[in-house]
Order: C-alpha cells, then structure tokens, then sequence
C-alpha cells in the first residue's frame, strides 16, 4: 500500500528528486521519428524499453556508453531485427528528438506549485549532461526549477544502481531519507527506495504500481505532478 501519511507533517522528506525522461518529459513526441524511421509508431515503445533494459544490463555487468550513444545502439539493432538500414541521418534525427523532447503539461504548474511549498527540486537523469550544452530540461523550459541537475555519467552507472542515489546525497549533504525520489517507473522508486529515499510514483499513461509481497510499494502515488504538489501539501 502507498503511505503518503509517512510524508507529512514537520518530519516530511524537503528534497524531491525527479526522473526526467517521461516522468517530466513527453517521449511519445519521438514516435514520429520512430514511424518515417520504421513504419511503425509501436516501435518508439519497444525502443524505449529496450532501450532501458540495456542500461540496466550494460551496469550489471560493468560496461558504460552515455545513454545516447545507447539510444543509437538500440535504434540500429531494432533496424537490423526488423531488415531495415538506419542511417547516420536518422540516428541524428533520433538524437536531436530525444534532446528536444517537451514537457508534460502538467510539470511547470507542478513544479511550481512543490517550489512554492519550499521543498529543493532536484533532477537525477540517466541522459548525460554538461556545461557545453544545454539539458533536455532546459531546452524543454524547465531548468529554472532545478536548483540541480545531475546525470548518472560520472558514475558510468545507470539508475536504479544505488551509487547514482548515494551521489545525489552526498552532493546535496542531505540524509536518504531526506529525499523522495518521484519518477513514472517503478523501478526507478524501488532503487532510491533501497539505500532509505521514499518513493513517489507518477502514473504516465502505461505505468502503474507494481503490486506483489516483497516488493516496496511507493509512498505516494499520483495522477501527475499537479496532483503531487496537493497531495505533498496535505
């Protein structure tokens, strides 16, 4: 069961890290790419969760590539299971798409509405970042929000390993269990979950709680971020 009553009150978590790609971020504006590139929208998802599953075995056992040059990876061997050449245009067409991706439109007001309350809004992507460049959330409008944004590159780890939490909280110098990790895959909330964060699960459309004995439910369970900020504020 969810246990928002556990984040009220004087003794509630103030930092709120947040997943970035499609928790705060619309991937569904890739599937036009995925459709000239392929013939077939359904392909965006497959790529996506593909796409996920690599960077989860890539940390399992000790390799690393930035999560766009997976993307890229994934992409071509979708085009060679499916007997369709994808060219260095494509894959850059690809590349640009998922940099430009926009916001849900419930983020901004959500946002606003959690910096407002005073709690620190924090950014924890699997997507690589740098200051020579500007970040999915900034190009989306978003970076304003975020007093930091960190990336799980200089782990060469990608979440849910519990080193890119940990680094969270030791550059913060805040507690685990100071933080709420609010992310749209249950994954993700189980792996803050498991070094002492709490868990705020955001149901974007094809994601729901995973329900089973043994497996750490999240704390919050919300509708979108608008709906967050009023349960937080509760």
């Amino acid at each position: 069961m969810t246990g928002n009553d556990r984040m009220t009150g004087n003794d509630r978590p103030r930092v709120l890290v947040f997943d970035v790609n499609e928790t705060l971020l619309d991937i569904e504006a890739l599937t036009p790419v995925f459709e000239r590139v392929y013939g077939d929208p359904a392909v965006m998802r497959e790529w996506f969760n593909q796409l996920v599953l690599y960077s989860m075995t890539l940390t399992h056992t000790g390799s690393y590539v930035d999560f766009f040059t997976l993307g890229r990876a994934v992409a071509r061997m979708l085009g060679d299971i499916r007997g369709r050449e994808v060219t260095d245009a494509q894959f850059d067409e690809l590349a640009a798409a998922m940099a430009a991706m926009p916001a849900h439109p419930d983020v901004a007001p959500g946002l606003r509405d959690l910096g407002e309350s005073g709690f620190r809004l924090i950014a924890l992507t699997n997507s690589p970042t740098g200051p020579s460049r500007p970040s999915p959330l900034d190009n989306a409008g978003l970076g304003g929000f975020f007093e930091r944004q960190f990336s799980v590159d200089p782990c060469r780890a990608f979440k849910p390993d519990p080193r890119v939490y940990r680094r969270v909280c030791e550059e913060l110098a805040v507690d685990a269990a100071d933080c709420v990790m609010v992310a749209a895959h249950v994954w993700d909330t189980l792996g803050a979950q498991a070094i002492g964060m709490r868990g705020a699960l955001i149901t974007r459309p094809g994601n729901a709680v995973l329900r089973a004995d043994g497996i750490a439910a999240p704390h919050v369970v919300a509708d979108d971020l608008v709906d967050l900020a009023r349960q937080l504020q509760t």
